[in-house]
């Protein structure tokens, strides 16, 4: 078809591919666009997990990643690559997705470029610049540039609408939540080698934010060990992040606790499988804070800020910070009081309903 537009859908990191899974396949499924997917290569298995559970390929493959690579190797490899595809292929619209560094980079490549940006998960803050780090720089800088802001929330739009923004701002929904449900309609499985899912409480927990590297790191294990030792009714489940600087220290604190199942990343059917059949999570991950309460599983918050505040004011999750005794009360607390328990299960998921990705093809379709 002569007059399809193209759009272009980037993606470097395992959360993005999650959360922008849903949408290529609407954008896909849409006649009217050229659907282009790239990839950075921020990371690399995690990422082909995801596509190949969605059953989707890259069109294009940067190929960027480097061992022990930094901030500034992620974003000036990523530019480079994308001034020459952007030159090439020439689309009409690029879609980025959170606030990663590729997220960041591809979104001042098209600045560069003059081609308008749509944005997904737009909007969130925490309000202190270096926490986390560096995401909530790469956001706030995404949006001064962005001409389609699909915001998850209310609370996101307002973010966006105080701060001035330019361009359109869409109430959509996360899209999250639509990778989410597919996937668990599917009833995935998770098998631990050791693991009895019938003889425990399981305790989801994943670490890994940068925020938390070094002592926060070690005080959240020791706040493990703490939960464990209350309540030995429980296990804990960590599928542990592939950066030594996250894995080494967990597996020197946690590798020999007979309660405890260090496990390498799930691939995100199992992710979904686990959630089903956890009792609580305790992470310091964004895309859990959004996930689990729409499984009706509450998520303590491993953090001393959040940029997803929504989740804590609907009763979803609870922001515990890092302090082992902190954890160890939150987490006993919800296993010991089932009134407690169940508040948090019942409430309100404030992320969706599982229709962000046709709300944002509707807005692109406007647009362009």
């Amino acid at each position: 078809m002569t007059n399809q537009k193209r759009v272009c859908i980037i993606l470097g990191t395992r959360p993005e591919a999650i959360k922008l899974a849903p949408v290529i396949q609407v954008f896909q499924n849409y006649s009217g666009f050229e659907t282009q997917v790239v990839l950075t290569g921020q990371h690399r298995e995690m990422v082909e997990q995801v596509m190949q559970l969605f059953n989707l390929k890259a069109d294009v493959d940067l190929e960027i990643m480097q061992p022990k690579q930094s901030l500034s190797d992620i974003t000036c490899r990523s530019l480079r690559g994308l001034e020459e595809l952007f030159n090439t292929n020439k689309p009409d619209l690029v879609i980025v997705q959170g606030d990663t560094s590729t997220a960041f980079a591809a979104g001042l490549a098209a600045f560069y470029q003059k081609i308008p940006l749509g944005h997904v998960e737009a909007g969130l803050r925490t309000d202190n610049l270096f926490n986390p780090y560096p995401e909530e720089a790469n956001r706030r800088l995404i949006s001064q540039i962005t001409q389609l802001h699909f915001a998850p929330t209310s609370l996101a739009v307002e973010n966006l609408k105080s701060s001035g923004v330019l361009g359109e701002v869409y109430l959509t929904g996360n899209t999250v939540i639509d990778a989410l449900l597919n996937v668990a309609a599917k009833k995935p499985a998770c098998n631990i080698p050791g693991l009895e899912w019938d003889k425990y409480r399981v305790l989801l927990t994943t670490v890994h934010r940068r925020e938390n590297w070094g002592e926060p790191l070690q005080d959240i294990a020791q706040g493990f060990l703490q939960v464990l030792d209350k309540n030995p009714d429980t296990a804990l489940l960590l599928p542990l992040h592939r950066n030594p600087t996250v894995r080494e220290p967990l597996q020197a604190l946690l590798g020999n606790h007979p309660q405890i199942f260090l496990t390498e990343p799930l691939n995100y059917g199992e992710l979904v499988g686990a959630i089903m059949r956890s009792h609580l999570l305790l992470t310091d991950s964004g895309g859990l804070q959004e996930e689990a309460p729409s499984l009706g599983k509450p998520v303590l918050v491993l953090r001393e800020t959040t940029e997803r505040p929504e989740a804590v004011n609907a009763g979803t999750a609870k922001l515990v910070g890092t302090k082992p005794e902190k954890i160890a009360m939150n987490a006993t607390e919800l296993l010991s009081n089932s009134t407690a328990y169940e508040a948090m299960a019942n409430a309100i998921n404030p992320f969706g309903d599982g229709l962000a990705s046709e709300r944002i093809l509707q807005s692109v379709r406007n647009f362009l």
